[in-house]
């Protein structure tokens, strides 16, 4: 090789580590889960769906950093305040409780929720049109729908008279859950006995309380707890042949009788658009928060058949998925 040659090879090579490390990093989103990653996994593919719709892949253009809960609400605040000192650009928070957690760990940071109840009374927004400071994101109504779902268990139980209500009193919906279910069920006509769990064992003590009770029917409020526990209230609500209707359509494919509510993978993917703009440079407050449209009814005709059910062809006809 002549010198001169390998004078220019040398100096090209010495270059290379400098050319590199002038490319500028790539931003790294927060998400903020009071879940489990793995009951976690069709959301958060939700949310990258989102992201690339604005034009954002994991991996290449964005980095995220998941901090999960494990369905334990205590240690959201922790993770919260770890994702703030990280100095992420944008942090995305799935649930009424993770959305607290980061509105308190930092100002400063945009945020990017979905919450059940209405943020405005949350204190996370000073309106849905103009939600001012640093967060926005999505409303998908959990609260709102519950009269609804126990009008569909009517529906589908209409001898029904005593509707079992099993809470968690440990998250923010519950009281107003409670105050719209008794004013529905009183419209209805119906007597609702409420229960309450916050552990595993307290919803095995709820259904040892059932079979003396003998309820006709079962609402199952929302919540990350029942959310990663559904096996185990759909194996009790089966064990103890008690028609129950669920906040969300994982209940439903577990093997549950019947769910409706928001769909959830439509509320992370636009959590995941809100997130990619802001990225771009969109300020929260240009935002407006978004309220959920899209809303799923899905039964489960091999659960209503073993428990002698028949469902209606109202409900048939309007349900967006029957499980046969």
């Amino acid at each position: 090789m002549r010198r001169r040659e390998f004078i220019t090879l040398l100096g090209g090579a010495t270059t290379w580590p400098l050319a590199a490390s002038a490319q500028p990093a790539m931003p790294v989103i927060g998400y903020l889960s009071a879940s489990s990653p793995e009951a976690h996994v069709n959301r958060t593919r939700a949310f990258h769906l989102g992201l690339k719709e604005a034009g954002y892949v994991e991996g290449d253009n964005v980095n995220v950093l998941y901090r999960w809960a494990e369905a334990q609400i205590e240690r959201l605040p922790e993770l919260a305040a770890d994702l703030a000192r990280r100095g992420v650009a944008v942090i995305a928070c799935f649930g009424n409780s993770p959305a607290l957690a980061t509105k308190a760990a930092t100002s400063a940071i945009p945020i990017v929720f979905a919450v059940g109840q209405d943020p405005v009374r949350m204190g996370l927004v000073a309106s849905l049109a103009r939600p001012g400071g640093n967060l926005t994101g999505v409303n998908y109504f959990a609260t709102e729908l519950a009269a609804k779902r126990l009008e569909l268990l009517r529906a589908l139980v209409p001898g029904a008279a005593k509707v079992a209500v099993l809470v968690d009193p440990a998250i923010p919906p519950t009281e107003p859950t409670l105050r719209d279910l008794d004013a529905a069920a009183r419209a209805m006509g119906l007597q609702i006995m409420v229960f309450k769990a916050s552990s595993s064992d307290e919803i095995n003590a709820a259904f040892a309380t059932f079979a003396r009770e003998r309820p006709d029917a079962l609402f199952v409020g929302s919540g990350v707890l029942f959310s990663t526990r559904r096996v185990q209230l759909v194996h009790l609500a089966t064990l103890h042949k008690v028609p129950a209707a669920y906040p969300e359509r994982l209940f439903a494919e577990a093997g549950g009788l019947m769910s409706y509510g928001a769909s959830f993978l439509d509320v992370n993917r636009q959590m995941g658009v809100y997130t990619g703009r802001i990225l771009k440079g969109v300020k929260p407050t240009e935002l407006p928060v978004v309220q959920s449209t899209k809303f799923e009814l899905v039964i489960n005709a091999e659960i209503a058949r073993m428990l002698g059910l028949v469902v209606p062809p109202s409900l048939l006809a309007t349900a967006d998925e029957v499980i046969e």
